[in-house]
């Protein structure tokens, strides 16, 4: 009798609960709504049929066959890698120090005081996103101002995200100029010395994403300026370093001249678009400290940080970079071929607005060429990107970003075609 009963309470256990209760069960998730589609240019590009259509929306360099790179340097390393026969134990909190302390001098410089003194504290992050994510966090835990981070209109569209989901206010200050399509120097100088004094503004290093404007040398000198006259602390993110110009010292001017002036900046490096390195995740987040025994506390508050969040990070694509970064001539390989990048995107710009011009356009494209880096905004409007990609299969971010590691010799003349017959 005891058995039986049993038997018949574990059979009433495991029906469903609307069976049990006669009501049906709610689902936890049942008031989940539905978030807004991400950018889809991709699938609708792979969903179109036309053999000569154009990705122009990937950021992510492209060779001039329009294919994915793998730089000649990053597949030396990883065969030494491999044939090293090396473990795959965990790496530390902050990552491998030969990959940090090679970082810290790539952005930093071989002569940097702060790096010589033994003053900044670094972990390896994954990848620029991970860099940021860390920064804000960090901001949030212990900046004793307001927390309010300040980034670019426009700046990349993951910035505010991170930012807000790391606990912090995001507010803009100007940049772009629609108009001139170019930098809009006044308003930026005029919004860093109007928000409130040690207001956190975020800064691209170089190669501004996603407009391609960069400030020349003098004013970045203006801003640092200012930026130390009100106190503000400034967070570079260095996705680009050597991509933009080709030269990786001239790409990290901003950052060394800010520290120069006795600023103490916070920094996200990348790897994923100067290595090509993109789904191995490498990146680096860096604060420079007042002290020795200061960058001892925060480097001690950074790995409490990351523990809980995700323990430590890969090492494969840490390996890469730091074998290319300290073995000389794999490093001169490095440099060569980062500036052969450069020089595609920079010569691709060239002839989009020279075919531009041949077809005899009405419209000043000078923005095309004076524009830096992997992206550039043509000022196209959004219902012009509509007819790019509907009547001629040239796919972009509605904003008129385009990609011009997407332009290829082999495509830039039907581009320029298009384009023309969209802006008449």
């Amino acid at each position: 009798m005891l058995a039986s009963s049993r038997t018949a309470l574990r059979q009433a256990a495991t029906r469903p609960l609307s069976f049990r209760t006669g009501v049906r069960a709610v689902s936890a998730w049942a008031k989940v709504p539905e978030g807004p589609p991400l950018p889809g240019i991709t699938e609708a590009y792979k969903a179109d049929r036309n053999p000569e259509k154009i990705n122009l929306g990937v950021g992510a360099y492209r060779d001039d066959r329009g294919k994915p790179y793998v730089l000649p340097s990053v597949k030396q390393a990883e065969k030494k890698l491999v044939e090293g026969d090396l473990d795959k134990e965990y790496a530390a909190i902050t990552g491998g120090p030969s990959f940090t302390k090679a970082a810290l001098e790539l952005a930093y410089g071989p002569d940097s005081a702060p790096v010589k003194e033994g003053r900044v504290t670094i972990t390896q992050s994954i990848s620029g996103t991970g860099a940021l994510r860390i920064g804000g966090a960090f901001l949030e835990r212990f900046y004793p101002g307001d927390k309010t981070i300040y980034i670019p209109t426009p700046s990349w569209a993951n910035h505010a995200a991170i930012f807000k989901d790391s606990g912090l206010k995001v507010e803009k200050y100007r940049y772009y100029n629609k108009d001139t399509i170019g930098l809009d120097f006044d308003g930026l100088i005029s919004d860093l010395k109007s928000i409130p004094k040690g207001s956190i503004v975020l800064l691209h290093a170089c190669a501004h994403n996603p407009t391609g404007v960069d400030p020349t040398q003098e004013q970045w000198k203006k801003i640092a300026e200012v930026v130390k006259e009100k106190e503000h602390l400034p967070f570079f993110d260095m996705a680009y370093q050597g991509f933009a110009s080709g030269d990786t010292n001239k790409d990290a001017f901003a950052l060394r001249h800010f520290i120069q002036e006795g600023l103490r900046p916070l920094l996200a490096q990348s790897f994923a678009k100067n290595m090509g390195l993109y789904g191995e995740r490498v990146g680096a987040f860096s604060v420079v400290c007042e002290s020795a025994e200061e960058k001892k506390r925060v480097e001690s508050q950074i790995k409490i940080l990351i523990r809980p969040l995700y323990s430590n990070p890969p090492i494969h694509g840490a390996r890469i970079a730091s074998e290319i970064l300290n073995d000389l001539t794999l490093k001169k390989q490095w440099l060569d071929e980062v500036r052969g990048m450069a020089n595609r995107i920079i010569t691709m710009r060239a002839l989009l607005k020279e075919n531009l011009e041949k077809l005899g356009s009405k419209h000043d494209w000078s923005h095309i060429t004076s524009q830096i880096g992997m992206f550039a905004y043509t000022g196209l409007k959004p219902e012009q990107m509509e007819v790019l990609a509907k009547e001629h299969s040239v796919y972009a971010t509605k904003d008129g970003r385009i990609s011009v590691a997407g332009i290829t010799t082999g495509n830039v003349k039907r581009l320029a075609e298009a384009i023309y017959k969209v802006t008449g």
